[in-house]
């Protein structure tokens, strides 16, 4: 009978070591994806990428914005963030760079958040404009409203939308919703700001335009300048990932476990993102990569690994329609590697034949 229990007993932990041995390491978002990349893949993968693509020179800053051009066209910093909060970090990731059209993501989280979706639809929209960001084009031929809340006109009218008694407590309002979402305080870079708010007439020019045809819901100059500072807030690479991480986590932030946005409201952001994220480059984006993402002439992009994390790149050099050069070839490497396509079942573990 002993030796019996015995051998029950050495099965028994058999099983358990080879289970743990066999299970993989915790990886993207492993506690929420049965099909997560291990912490050892992501981590080989990512470096990987670096290593490929850190000698590119391709593209040029942003040069409409005097500050833009002349930040360091060499700094190159990755960085990804689990929903069950790994992060896994490389290159520059201490510099904090402005969040420029990211914020527009967030921006209409937080109208979402006071309005409900539907309103937010009605008086905004979320259809591709086929032009450029800041197209006035784009404003006049809309029939009903300002197309999307990514280009510069939507983002506009989705920040006029915030309530507030004045332009102080909607400013605040803001960029503590970001910070939540980044899981902890970030700043306005003042540079930034008086840079971009000295050469903003074209997008006064979109907010007047707005107002003729009554698609700004407060006053247009005081929305530009909200507006103008929310593309001016510093955030690095790791607080970038982690506030794609919080839209993974279905609006939890996985630091603080706060439920930022609304469960329901996220579907909905992620699928303007896979539209309108990366401007008139988009499609080309859906068709290579197939993730929702958001970039800012800022150098930076985000792309939402739904359910298993975010991967954010800074890298300043730009293409023609104003996406990091850099960052999306990592983003392309790294989703192609690791199988986080969302349009591609192999994402949910079905493999070819």
């Amino acid at each position: 009978m002993l030796r019996k229990t015995i051998q029950t007993r050495m099965l028994v932990a058999l099983f358990v070591v080879t289970t743990f041995a066999s299970a993989p390491l915790s990886g993207l978002g492993q506690k929420a994806s049965p099909v997560a990349p291990t912490k050892a893949q992501v981590e080989a993968v990512v470096r990987e990428a670096y290593d490929k693509f850190r000698s590119d020179t391709s593209g040029k800053n942003a040069d409409y914005i005097p500050f833009l051009a002349q930040v360091d066209s060499k700094m190159f910093g990755v960085a990804v963030v689990s929903t069950d909060n790994q992060v896994f970090s490389i290159g520059e990731i201490n510099y904090a760079f402005s969040i420029q059209s990211i914020s527009k993501v967030y921006t209409l989280a937080l109208a979402m958040e006071e309005l409900g979706a539907d309103r937010v639809f009605e008086r905004i929209g979320s259809e591709p404009t086929g032009r450029a960001f800041n197209s006035v084009n784009g404003v006049v031929e809309m029939p009903t409203h300002t197309g999307n809340p990514l280009v510069n006109a939507g983002a506009i009218a989705t920040t006029s939308l915030i309530a507030g008694k004045d332009a102080n407590e909607k400013w605040n309002k803001i960029l503590n919703f970001y910070s939540r979402a980044a899981g902890e305080k970030l700043t306005l870079i003042d540079e930034v700001y008086k840079s971009e708010a000295a050469t903003n007439a074209g997008n006064k020019a979109l907010a007047m335009l707005l107002a003729k045809y009554e698609r700004i819901y407060a006053d247009p100059f005081e929305s530009v300048d909200i507006y103008t500072k929310q593309c001016s807030v510093g955030v690095n690479v790791i607080q970038l990932a982690r506030m794609g991480a919080t839209l993974a986590n279905n609006g939890k932030n996985p630091v603080s476990g706060e439920q930022i946005i609304k469960p329901e409201h996220v579907p909905y952001i992620l699928s303007t993102m896979t539209m309108a994220g990366l401007y008139d480059g988009s499609g080309g984006w859906a068709w290579k990569v197939g993730l929702p993402a958001k970039s800012g002439v800022g150098g930076g992009i985000v792309a939402i690994v739904p359910g298993k994390g975010a991967i954010a790149v800074f890298s300043p050099r730009l293409d023609d329609a104003g996406n990091s050069v850099k960052a999306q070839k990592v983003i392309e490497y790294v989703v192609n590697k690791l199988d986080f396509n969302v349009f591609s079942p192999r994402s949910v573990g079905l493999k070819g034949e």
